[in-house]
């Protein structure tokens, strides 16, 4: 292991959780995991009719995926329009930076997701819950906003909530909001698990959601791995993007390059987070027994990677040969094209 300071995995899962009625929390900013100066991000779970309370955030926007259970989410959108959906396991959420919404659990059993935010610095500070908001405001301007009476008034919370525990929502408990016929894809939802995955025998699938297939995603992209036992994500660097891992099941190994011959490599298990810097070369190899899933986040609306593989497969043979110092016969069996995964080596090869 590199004696490098700077640690690019955070035990997310293991971190002092925040719990509130229905619900549970833990993130990890910049703060919590130093390395992670571009995105920020929170594993929260709700029970059945748990809700996170509606609110907004004033320095980063929201991007999510459901790992198991189900949950509704409701936005305001700055034009007066709303929306309200339905998360199942592999969808995803979008929310600009601003937008005021909620979360609440569907049942029966508990929803688990990971919050991603495009800012590395993202906290509670920056977040701004509706029962903060009315107990400190003075009783008589809520009466004269609410149309309530200042008895009325006095029954609502005297702090922040953050979780609140209700009863689990049905189709009726949008009646205020109109809601069109469930579509694969809406506005704020991508249903990333159910695309077409990208596929290297032996070694692994992709699936990404970019601003190209989702558009209200203008700041960031996601993508999720597959890697089978033994298999590589090739050594590549994201040109224009920061990368926030967090595994979901399986065991690896992840290699951060930082130039001036520094070399960051550490082990991660479910409940992890890693992160590679804008630039950096890494790779993420699977070194458990059984499939490992990851969850990457981008800090850029679009997906761009630069393979090794692919880099040494366009240049000729006699610039490899002179660049790397071997014989030519040796430069010729290099990649001859972008690989992407890479299955298991096999004994003896």
């Amino acid at each position: 292991m590199s004696s490098h300071p700077r640690s690019f995995r955070y035990r997310l899962e293991q971190a002092e959780p925040r719990l509130g009625p229905g619900g549970i929390t833990r993130g990890a900013s910049v703060r919590e995991f130093p390395a992670s100066i571009g995105i920020a991000g929170v594993s929260m779970r709700l029970e059945a009719g748990g809700m996170r309370e509606m609110h907004w955030h004033a320095n980063a926007a929201e991007w999510a995926y459901v790992i198991s259970g189900s949950c509704r989410t409701t936005i305001l959108h700055p034009d007066g329009g709303s929306a309200a959906d339905d998360f199942y396991p592999g969808d995803v959420w979008y929310f600009p930076r601003g937008w005021g919404h909620c979360i609440q659990g569907l049942g029966p059993e508990e929803c688990h997701f990971i919050l991603i935010f495009d800012n590395g610095d993202f906290s509670e500070d920056h977040t701004f819950s509706v029962t903060d908001w009315m107990s400190r405001t003075p009783p008589s301007i809520l009466a004269q906003s609410l149309g309530w009476n200042l008895d009325e008034v006095g029954k609502l919370p005297k702090g922040e909530v953050y979780f609140a525990r209700g009863p689990v929502v049905t189709d009726s408990s949008a009646v205020s909001t109109t809601r069109k016929a469930p579509a694969l894809v809406a506005t704020h939802r991508y249903p990333l698990g159910a695309q077409e995955p990208r596929r290297v025998p032996g070694g692994g699938i992709q699936r990404t959601v970019t601003v190209d297939e989702f558009p209200i995603s203008t700041t960031m992209a996601g993508s999720l791995l597959e890697i089978e036992p033994g298999g590589l994500r090739e050594l590549h660097w994201h040109p224009g993007a920061d990368e926030w891992q967090y595994y979901i099941e399986g065991a690896a190994e992840m290699s951060v390059f930082l130039a001036q011959g520094t070399v960051v490599t550490e082990r991660f298990e479910a409940g992890d987070v890693g992160y590679a810097p804008m630039g950096a070369g890494h790779y993420i190899k699977n070194i458990g027994p059984g499939s490992l899933k990851v969850l990457i986040g981008f800090n850029s609306p679009r997906y761009e990677s630069n393979e090794l593989s692919a880099w040494l497969a366009t240049n000729p043979t006699d610039i490899l040969a002179t660049n790397l110092g071997v014989p030519a016969e040796l430069a010729r069996k290099l990649p001859k094209e972008s690989h992407f995964f890479i299955p298991a080596a096999v004994p003896g090869s």
